[in-house]
């Protein structure tokens, strides 16, 4: 099963280019967008993504995936720490995340 769920426009104002946050893995655009992927699935499961410290955790209805956001091997485009720590939870969970062109396609 697949769901498209449509990427928070707000985030691209945390990029640390906009709105510096000090972390050097962009903390607060990673709050950002991770926020839209908390949702309702088909079948009644429940999608939820968190983030703490460097570290992001995925649910998918009862199994669960993490990963560690990893700025010296993704880095420095805090856009692609996050989309490689997303990919990494989701795979752990049984699952398939790929970010782009302004949605977020989650297989399940």
């Amino acid at each position: 099963m697949e769901k498209v769920i449509e990427e928070n426009p707000v985030a691209a104002e945390w990029l640390p280019e906009n709105k510096p946050d000090g972390s050097g893995i962009g903390a607060n655009y990673v709050d950002a967008f991770l926020k839209p992927l908390n949702c309702e699935l088909e079948d009644e499961l429940r999608l939820a993504c968190k983030r703490r410290g460097l570290k992001i955790t995925v649910s998918v209805g009862d199994r669960k995936g993490e990963a560690i956001l990893r700025r010296i091997e993704n880095g420095p485009d805090v856009r692609a720490i996050l989309h490689a720590a997303l990919t990494e939870a989701f795979a752990q969970a049984g699952a398939k995340c790929e970010p782009g062109d302004g949605n977020i396609r989650v297989e399940y």
